[in-house]
């Protein structure tokens, strides 16, 4: 389905689109804190970032959206009520990197609502040239206007003030303080309920 908006047009990838989600989110989140605290080594960011990306998409409940000409793109997960997160050895599959990763995730999850089925923001990204231009905005509105349809929650996890300033002028909420591990940037879990 393509939804046209003043700046550009959201459509769901198919399984052709997986690697233009991939490069757009790993370009996106090239020069991110979280993503350079996880993955602190420049030269493998962009490799161990596309296999995280992967993982997301290899979900069951994953979907993939792309924006405009491979400008912006973002992976929602439906979440059953009392899901389990999949069981995964983070350090065989990420390294040194993985006991981070492994942290970041242990701690989310004890924060992760699982009182009810809802929607899951893995990630959202515009590239570097783009953002700023309203694309997050609009990949937004396109899959929670469906959520409010539906009747679904959605949840997701934060960055940066400016992404957490963004989810919070599309009615998700803070859900608790923010998540910090180690030395590791805030983290801000969020919620919205979905709307008539």
């Amino acid at each position: 389905m393509t939804v046209d908006t003043p700046y550009a047009s959201v459509r769901q990838a198919d399984g052709a689109d997986e690697q233009a989600v991939l490069d757009v989110l790993t370009e996106a989140f090239m020069n991110d804190p979280l993503a350079c605290w996880l993955f602190p080594e420049a030269s493998e960011r962009g490799r161990l970032q596309s296999h995280f990306y992967r993982s997301l998409l290899a979900h069951p409940g994953a979907e993939a959206y792309l924006i405009g000409g491979h400008e912006g793109a973002s992976v929602w997960l439906t979440r059953t009520s009392h899901e389990e997160p999949p069981e995964a050895d983070q350090k065989a599959v990420f390294g040194e990197n993985g006991a981070r990763l492994q942290a970041v995730g242990e701690a989310l999850a004890r924060r992760h609502p699982d009182h009810e089925p809802h929607l899951y923001l893995a990630c959202m990204g515009v590239v570097g040239g783009r953002q700023g231009a309203g694309l997050g905005t609009a990949m937004l509105r396109h899959r929670l206007k469906r959520a409010d349809a539906d009747g679904l929650a959605a949840y997701l996890e934060a960055s940066s003030p400016r992404s957490r300033d963004l989810y919070l002028r599309h009615g998700f909420e803070d859900l608790g303080e923010p998540v910090r591990v180690a030395d590791s940037p805030l983290l801000w879990p969020m919620w919205r309920r979905p709307r008539p």
